[in-house]
């Protein structure tokens, strides 16, 4: 496949990337911005995002809500996001900051190990399948674009570990598409219906409590290897719990009852 080289955007700007596209970045401790970056940023933790940092500080998933996040506004009205709480220090920087950089870096947030890109996706029509769109941004403190190191959009996924990151990412926008349906019955915000969905996605320590207590897994047709998964691995819940929201919500196919 040809490659063809992305100009570096200027400050500010946005440029879109096709398949063959390569772009220009590298980020280094020796660079002068080096996690400059990482002061007084917004950050939107994903339900994934938010599993594997609090198994990484080995937190429950509520502590490390109550600690470390705070509310925002969502993609739609009808339910809320999660952003990170920078620390209350001088230039703000992130909770897991350390002199040495990313104590949190192998399980850093989907937005952190994506950067210098940006990744959105769309959903065509109801039943369409997601379609991706990355973008090249440019902030003014970043001299890693001047920096000598070129990749494609699927080199960059790779050399980022996104890729477990971007599955489950494309199973949370699936399901918060779900969401922008208003499927809370006219509750309005945080009712029972949209407290049970919160924990679902962000709480996966306490759907766990959850799901043991109802005996969920008994209700549904789930093979041995899957129920397995699911009773050890909390991404594997995870998935689980995004196809029981739509199934007990709206009433959707997307698990079948013993």
């Amino acid at each position: 496949m040809k490659e063809n080289k992305t100009p570096s955007p200027a400050t500010g700007q946005r440029i879109a990337l096709n398949g063959g596209d390569t772009f220009r970045f590298r980020c280094h401790p020796d660079i002068s911005c080096y996690l400059a970056c990482c002061h007084k940023v917004e950050i939107y933790l994903f339900p994934y995002d938010v599993l594997r940092l609090k198994n990484c500080l080995g937190m429950h998933s509520a502590e490390f809500i109550h600690t470390h996040c705070r509310i925002g506004e969502g993609s739609h009205p009808y339910f809320p996001s999660l952003m990170l709480n920078m620390a209350e220090q001088e230039d703000y920087p992130c909770p897991f900051l350390t002199r040495e950089g990313c104590s949190v870096y192998p399980d850093r947030p989907s937005a952190c190990r994506t950067y210098p890109l940006e990744r959105g996706v769309e959903k065509c029509g109801r039943r369409g399948r997601l379609k991706t769109h990355y973008f090249l941004v440019r902030h003014p403190y970043c001299k890693g674009h001047d920096e000598e190191g070129t990749y494609t959009v699927k080199q960059w996924e790779r050399d980022q570990k996104l890729l477990e990151y971007n599955l489950m990412n494309d199973l949370w926008a699936e399901l918060d598409a779900f969401f922008a349906t208003n499927p809370w019955e006219g509750e309005g915000a945080a009712g029972p219906r949209q407290q049970l969905a919160f924990m679902v996605c962000y709480d996966i320590d306490g759907f766990r409590d959850y799901a043991s207590r109802h005996h969920l897994l008994d209700r549904y047709r789930i093979d041995r290897d899957r129920r397995r998964r699911i009773e050890r691995d909390d991404a594997e819940l995870l998935k689980f719990g995004f196809q029981w929201l739509p199934a007990v919500l709206g009433g959707r196919n997307t698990l079948t009852p013993t």
